[in-house]
């Protein structure tokens, strides 16, 4: 028990000293062997090889792309480090899973990007302050400052799920080789869970994947929100309000949930241009929104982990997951 917990806290630690590497710069060596760019390499040199004309053959063959991708990184992982904890030691064992569970999490790289994004905008600075809204998935060319704080702040919230939350709730549950599934799935969801023409049927499997296994956690990650926001002294009370009212206006299930409570908490709207508007534009979304928001995703995030640890402790009672 004492070792899975300090697996996920030097995990943590880890990423919060060492970071990701950068998605702007993606010819460096680190980013290209992250096993989340590996993933997604994987799936999109099979996903041709899983297509066809028929629907109902499509989506037969999205089950077993998505299938042969999970099992391709979480087998391995949960073998290897069976094999490690079994035949070495605990030490050695320790070693490598901190390194693979803090692959899953990513941290210090979205807070780096966020202050930066803030600073940039206060000084009016665009060109600059468009660098950093990457996750954000949206055209940056007309971009205003407001704008690009709410595209930031929208892309807090709905990591929260991806990098962090979920991650950690996948270890406590099922150790690091359910951290490293659960990244093959979000993953997947990303690079083939789409509604277009090309992915509708060969990626359906994998976008209602990722949909089941963020359900509770996205909700989940909302209540956080609301429990966050009261203990900094935010309007907690309007956080739940709106995102009873504005989660389902995203296009996904899941990422409206967290997304609305970070606009109720900090009264202001947040809007995709074209898709949705979430909250009331109570407050001038402003750069300090940003850093505000960091503050709060920084206590979910120490609140999930708290209420992970009895998770932890629990499930090691009876059994050790790899």
């Amino acid at each position: 028990m004492l070792i899975a917990v300090t697996v996920l806290i030097l995990a943590i630690a880890l990423d919060l000293l060492l970071g990701d590497p950068s998605p702007n710069n993606p010819e460096k060596t680190a980013f290209k062997l992250h096993p989340t760019v590996l993933m997604g390499k994987l799936t999109k040199a099979l996903e041709p090889h899983f297509k066809n004309p028929d629907p109902k053959i499509a989506k037969l063959n999205g089950v077993l792309l998505a299938l042969t991708v999970i099992i391709a990184f979480t087998v391995p992982v949960y073998f290897g480090l069976w094999a490690i904890y079994t035949l070495l030691s605990v030490i050695v064992y320790a070693f490598f899973a901190i390194i693979l569970l803090k692959l899953t999490i990513c941290i210090k790289l979205e807070t780096d990007w966020a202050k930066a994004a803030a600073k940039a905008i206060e000084s009016e600075d665009m060109v600059e302050a468009k660098k950093y809204s990457h996750f954000s998935r949206r055209d940056l060319t007309d971009l205003t400052g407001p704008q690009i704080s709410s595209a930031v702040i929208e892309s807090m919230a709905e990591n929260l799920i991806d990098f962090k939350l979920s991650p950690i709730l996948s270890y406590a549950f099922f150790g690091v080789s359910g951290a490293i599934a659960f990244r093959a799935i979000n993953t997947l969801d990303g690079m083939v869970g789409f509604k277009d023409a090309e992915h509708l049927h060969t990626g359906w499997f994998s976008a209602n994947l990722d949909t089941v296994i963020n359900y509770v956690p996205a909700r989940f990650t909302a209540a956080l929100v609301v429990l966050a926001s009261a203990i900094l002294g935010e309007d907690y009370k309007n956080a739940w309000a709106i995102a009873k009212r504005d989660h389902a206006k995203t296009p996904s299930r899941n990422h409206g949930w967290p997304m609305a409570a970070m606009a109720g908490a900090l009264r202001v709207q947040l809007e995709k241009p074209g898709q949705y508007i979430l909250g009331e534009p109570t407050e001038t979304l402003s750069s300090h929104k940003i850093l505000l928001a960091l503050k709060i995703r920084n206590m979910t995030m120490i609140l999930c982990i708290l209420l992970s640890l009895p998770i932890i402790l629990l499930i090691r009672l009876y059994f050790f997951p790899y």
